[in-house]
């Protein structure tokens, strides 16, 4: 069996320690077994499942492999130190808050001999695999993204771009490199509202 520990557990960490417990049959995670997780606030247990220190996770020698599922601006930490103790990575989209970190962590796993893999869950889900086979072929001529949610603390998950980025990956994976043509940001502090308006182009313009 592959050992493994949690950390984090809001939404994304709480769906992980669920399906480690219930793995699909016969699929891969039927080899791991959770050993553990980690948060910042004490728990004790969640569904039997143990909550246990992160100096105690990093020692571990039955623990080979880390979910992160922390809040964006600290998974590059995170990931440095599971991999400086030899551990693999699974870590929720984006990896870290700038490309130059995210090869830093690249080039260290390579160092280490480490699997450092990003998951960006919802590339895999039936809906987004349907809106790919909707689209292939055709040519973007215009098209509007929009999606709202509520306000972030920004010193955990970074500039307001980064509270939409995954979904920005949607567009890149369906229609190729975009080129950010214009940007602007409202804000409203007495309302607590925010809007981010951003226009690509595609390659072919």
């Amino acid at each position: 069996m592959f050992g493994t520990v949690v950390v984090g557990v809001g939404i994304a960490g709480l769906a992980r320690i669920r399906d480690l417990m219930n793995p699909m049959p016969s699929s891969p995670s039927e080899h791991l077994k959770l050993f553990g997780f980690v948060s910042r606030r004490s728990f004790g247990n969640i569904n039997e499942v143990k909550q246990i220190s992160l100096e105690d996770a990093l020692r571990s020698k039955e623990i080979h492999a880390a979910f992160v599922s922390t809040e964006n601006r600290s998974h590059e930490e995170t990931i440095r130190m599971f991999l400086e103790a030899g551990k693999h990575v699974l870590v929720e989209y984006p990896m870290a808050l700038s490309a130059k970190a995210a090869h830093e962590l690249w080039e260290m796993a390579e160092q280490k001999d480490k699997v450092l893999h990003v998951e960006h869950i919802e590339l895999l889900t039936e809906e987004y695999k349907q809106l790919k086979k909707e689209v292939a072929g055709k040519d973007l001529v215009k098209g509007t993204l929009h999606f709202t949610g509520h306000i972030l603390d920004e010193n955990k998950t970074g500039f307001p771009s980064f509270s939409g980025i995954a979904r920005l990956t949607w567009l890149i994976d369906l229609f190729g490199d975009l080129t950010v043509t214009s940007a602007t940001r409202e804000k409203q502090k007495d309302k607590n509202y925010s809007r981010m308006t951003v226009h690509f182009q595609t390659a072919n313009k």
